[in-house]
C-alpha cells in the first residue's frame, strides 16, 4: 500500500496553527520572537490570513500585501511553511458599508448589520465578485512562493440566508431539479396537504420562521440548496485561486457533525479534508476515555469523507477554549493524548488555534500556545513542544491509512429529514448520539469503523450498520441488497425505510422500496416511550437488552426471530430477527438499545465476516495506520493509571525500544508500535 503524504515539503507531520501577525504589526520584537518559539516548540506551519481581509484591503481597491509577504518569507527562512487563507470568513466595514446586500438575511427576513463573521450571502454577485479579486491576486502575490504549501477557503462553513438573491437562486435549483415542471414538484412535495399546492415556481419562497414550515419536500430542498449554494461558493473561490495557481492544493475547515451542511457533498471540491476539533474536555457527564473516544467517531466521519487520503485536525486547543459552557483547563498529559488519536485516526496535521492570544475582542481568553504571559515556561507551551518532538519520532507514519472492513452508514439529508419529521418523540430522536453509540460499541470490540453515506459502494466493507435509515435515496435498497447477497454482515434498526428522497412514505409497509423482502419483517407499528416506560429485549439464551424510547411492532415475513419484547401487549413479539439473504446476513433490531448491550450480537457478525476481535482494557484505545512500510498501532492510554497490554510486538516509535509481547503504558501515556511489512 503506497503512501499518500499531504505534504511532501514537510516530509512528516504538519504541527502548526492559526497565526495573526496583523494583530501584532506595531510590535515587531513580537514577530520576531514568535518565530523564535515556533521553532522552539517544534512548529513547522502556520495558517495565514483567515480574518486579515481589512488589513490586506483596509480600502477598496487599495491592497497592503507586504507584511503579509515579510511575514511569509521570514517563517519560510526558518523552516516553517504557510498554509494560505482566503479571508471570507469576515468582510471588511468597508464592504458592508458600499454593498449592504452582502449581509445576510435572517428567517425573519431581517437584513443582518456589519459585524460578526461567517455571515456573508453566499449568493451576493457583488461579495463573489469582490472575493474574487482579493483571492487571485493572493495567488498572484504568493501562490508561486516554496513556503506556501495549501489554500486554506474561508473559514468554518455555515448559516443560510433568505435574501431576495437567495431565494431567486432557491426557485432556480428547484426548477433545474424538477425539469421546469411544477406539478412534478407538486407530487413530490404532497402539496394538496392543507391545500398547499403551487401555481409556479415563482410562488416559492424559502421556509421563513413565519411562512411555510409544514411542508417537509420544501425544509429538506432547502437544507440541500444551502449546502449545494455554499459549495458553489466556495467553488467559486477555488476557482479564483486556481485560475492563476492550479497546482497549490486547497482545504475548508468543518466542524464535527455540523448540522447545517452536507460534508459530503462538499468534500470531492477539496484535495484534503481538514476539520476544527474541540472536545468537551473534563466536563461533568463522562469520563475521558468517553470523551475520547467520541472524538475518534468524528475523526472516522472526517476520515471517510476521502477515504485513501489522510486528513488534517485544522484547529485544536493547545489549552482551554473561550466559547463553552464551562471552559475547563486540559489536565497534564491530555493534549498529548489528543494530538496522538487524531493522527491515530488518519490526520496528517496537529493545528491549533491559536498561536498567540490576541489582547482584546471576542477570542482574547481562548487558549493559544503563546500566553498572555509572552515565554516558553508556561506548562501548555512545554506540552506542545512536547508533540512538537514526538511528531518528529512517528513522522514515518505519515501518509499511511486507517483500513478498515466495517462501516456505519450516516447521512446528513436523513438527518434533516429525521429531525423535521412530526413524528416520534421530539425530544429523543438523536439520529447522531445513536450512531456514535454504536460505532463505539465496535470501537469496544478493537474495530475501527469507516463512516460512509449509504449510496457509498460498499465493497471494501464485510460488515456494514445502518441506524435508524429513515430515508432511503435512490438505489440505497439495491445497494445494501447488493452488500448483503455478496456475503456482507448487515444491520439496521427501528425507523428504517419509513420515506423516499422526497420524504413522501413508501406504501406497502416499512422498510420501503424492497427492504421488507430483505430483512423478512415489516414494520406495523412504532411505540415511542415516556422516560418512565420499560420494556426489553429477551434473546434466545435469556439475556435481556433493556429498550428504551422506541420499539416497533413487527410482523415476521420469513425472517428468524433472535429476540422477543418482554412486555406490554406486544410481549412475546419478535424485536430482534436475523434472514439468510444470499452468501450474508441481514439483522434486524426493532427497538432502541445501548450499543454496549448489543455487542454480543456485534461480536458474531464480525466473527461471521472474518474480522478479528480484540478487546482492551477501559479506557484504552488502539488505531492501527498501515503502508508500504507496514503498519503502526497507536495505543493511547486515557486513564490515569499505569496498564500493561500482552501480545504486542514491534519497535515502538516514541521509546525507541523493542516490544516483544507485553507493552506498558504510563498513566495518559502513548505509543506507536511499528510492525514492518513482510
Amino acid at each position: 500500500m503506497e503512501k499518500k503524504i499531504l505534504f511532501p515539503q514537510v516530509g512528516g507531520f504538519v504541527h502548526g496553527g492559526d497565526y495573526n501577525p496583523e494583530q501584532w504589526l506595531d510590535r515587531p520584537d513580537i514577530l520576531e520572537e514568535d518565530v523564535r518559539l515556533m521553532k522552539k516548540a517544534g512548529m513547522n506551519s502556520a495558517t495565514l490570513g483567515v480574518f486579515s481581509w481589512s488589513v490586506l484591503e483596509p480600502r477598496e481597491g487599495e491592497f497592503h500585501f507586504q507584511w503579509l509577504e515579510d511575514i511569509i518569507e521570514r517563517l519560510y527562512q526558518n523552516g516553517i511553511y504557510t498554509v494560505l487563507a482566503t479571508p471570507s470568513g469576515a468582510r471588511p466595514a468597508w464592504l458592508d458599508e458600499a454593498y449592504p446586500e452582502a449581509m445576510r438575511v435572517d428567517e425573519m427576513g431581517l437584513r443582518a448589520h456589519h459585524g460578526g463573521r461567517h455571515n456573508h450571502c453566499m449568493s451576493s454577485p457583488i461579495y463573489r465578485e469582490k472575493t474574487a479579486i482579493i483571492d487571485r491576486k493572493l495567488a498572484e502575490r504568493f501562490g508561486s512562493h516554496p513556503g506556501v504549501i495549501m489554500y486554506h477557503i474561508s473559514n468554518e462553513f455555515s448559516g443560510e440566508c433568505f435574501c431576495p438573491h437567495c431565494a431567486g437562486k432557491f426557485r432556480a435549483y428547484l426548477e433545474e431539479k424538477y425539469d421546469h415542471d411544477i406539478e412534478k414538484l407538486n407530487a413530490a412535495w404532497w402539496t394538496a396537504f392543507w391545500s398547499h399546492r403551487y401555481n409556479s415556481f415563482e410562488q416559492i419562497e424559502p421556509p421563513f420562521v413565519h411562512g411555510e414550515t409544514s411542508v417537509m419536500g420544501l425544509n429538506l430542498e432547502w437544507k440541500r440548496f444551502t449546502t449545494w449554494n455554499t459549495n458553489d461558493f466556495m467553488q467559486a473561490e477555488i476557482d479564483a485561486l486556481r485560475s492563476v495557481t492550479p497546482d497549490v492544493p486547497v482545504t475548508a475547515n468543518f466542524m464535527r457533525l455540523f448540522g447545517g451542511l452536507d460534508y459530503r457533498k462538499m468534500a470531492p471540491a477539496l484535495d484534503a479534508i481538514s476539520w476544527d476539533n474541540y472536545p468537551p474536555f473534563h466536563n461533568d457527564r463522562e469520563t475521558l476515555g468517553e470523551t475520547m473516544v467520541e472524538t475518534a467517531f468524528h475523526h472516522a466521519v472526517m476520515r471517510s469523507l476521502k477515504r485513501g487520503k489522510p486528513f488534517m485536525m485544522m484547529e485544536s486547543a493547545p489549552g482551554l477554549v473561550n466559547w463553552q459552557a464551562v471552559n475547563k483547563v486540559k489536565r497534564p498529559g491530555v493534549h498529548r493524548l489528543a494530538c496522538l488519536q487524531a493522527a491515530a485516526c488518519g490526520s496528517d496535521t496537529v493545528q491549533y488555534f491559536q498561536w498567540r492570544k490576541g489582547r482584546g475582542s471576542y477570542e482574547q481568553f481562548h487558549g493559544a500556545v503563546v500566553d498572555h504571559l509572552g515565554t516558553d515556561d508556561t506548562r501548555i507551551f512545554r506540552e506542545v513542544a512536547e508533540v512538537g518532538e514526538l511528531l518528529k519520532k512517528i513522522a514515518p507514519a505519515a501518509g499511511t491509512l486507517v483500513k478498515t472492513k466495517a462501516a456505519l452508514l450516516f447521512d446528513w439529508d436523513n438527518r434533516w429529514a429525521i429531525d423535521d419529521a412530526k413524528a416520534f418523540a421530539q425530544a429523543t430522536k438523536r439520529y447522531g448520539s445513536t450512531c456514535s453509540d454504536i460505532w463505539k460499541a465496535f470501537f469496544r470490540l478493537g474495530v475501527d469503523m469507516d463512516v460512509v453515506g449509504s449510496d457509498e459502494n460498499l465493497d471494501d466493507y464485510d460488515v456494514v450498520v445502518a441506524p435508524m435509515l429513515f430515508m432511503l435515496q435512490p438505489g440505497t435498497a439495491a445497494n445494501l441488497k447488493a452488500f448483503v447477497e455478496r456475503g456482507g454482515q448487515l444491520l439496521a434498526t427501528y425507523c428504517t425505510g419509513y420515506v423516499n428522497e422526497e420524504q413522501l412514505c413508501f406504501l406497502g409497509g416499512f422498510p420501503g422500496d424492497g427492504l421488507k423482502d430483505l430483512f423478512g419483517i415489516i414494520s406495523e407499528e412504532i411505540d415511542t416511550f415516556y422516560p418512565s416506560d420499560r420494556n426489553g429485549i429477551r434473546l434466545t439464551d435469556g439475556t435481556i437488552w433493556e429498550v428504551r424510547d422506541y420499539a416497533e411492532i413487527l410482523r415476521v415475513q420469513d425472517a428468524e426471530v433472535l429476540g422477543t419484547y418482554t412486555e406490554d401487549f406486544y410481549q412475546g413479539g419478535a424485536a430482534l430477527t436475523c434472514r439468510a439473504f444470499g452468501k450474508g446476513k441481514a439483522y434486524y433490531v426493532a427497538a432502541r438499545t445501548d450499543g454496549a448491550r448489543m455487542e454480543s450480537l456485534f461480536e458474531k457478525m464480525l466473527t461471521d465476516a472474518g474480522i478479528p476481535v480484540r478487546r482492551l482494557p477501559e479506557g484504552v484505545e488502539c488505531h492501527v495506520r498501515t503502508g508500504e512500510s507496514g503498519s503502526y498501532a497507536f495505543y493511547l492510554n486515557n486513564t490515569l493509571e499505569a496498564v500493561s497490554l500482552p501480545g504486542i510486538t514491534g519497535r515502538d516509535l516514541v521509546t525507541d525500544r523493542e516490544v516483544a509481547g507485553e507493552l506498558t503504558l504510563p498513566a495518559c501515556g502513548v505509543a506507536v508500535v511499528h510492525t514492518a511489512a513482510e
